[in-house]
């Protein structure tokens, strides 16, 4: 299983700060794609992608146990 993490609008579009879900396997497109279909989740191509809080890249194949956080962009000044 994969702990899956949602970070600002993502968290909200979710409903959740984190899902469980068995991701391994898949590629970050992979499962960015799935979870954009099964939550209508917004702009997934321009969000940053960690795994085990180093950043990933789309290609990178996700492990079992791997914690995956998605982060948007911040704005600020």
């Amino acid at each position: 299983m994969n702990k899956v993490l949602f970070f600002a609008h993502l968290r909200d579009a979710v409903g959740a700060e984190s899902l469980s879900m068995d991701a391994s396997g898949k590629t970050v497109a992979e499962l960015k794609a799935e979870l954009a279909a099964k939550y209508d989740l917004p702009r997934l191509e321009t969000v940053m992608t960690a795994i085990n809080e180093e950043f990933a890249s789309n290609d990178e194949v996700i492990s079992d146990g791997d914690e995956i956080a998605f982060i948007p962009p911040v704005s600020g000044g």
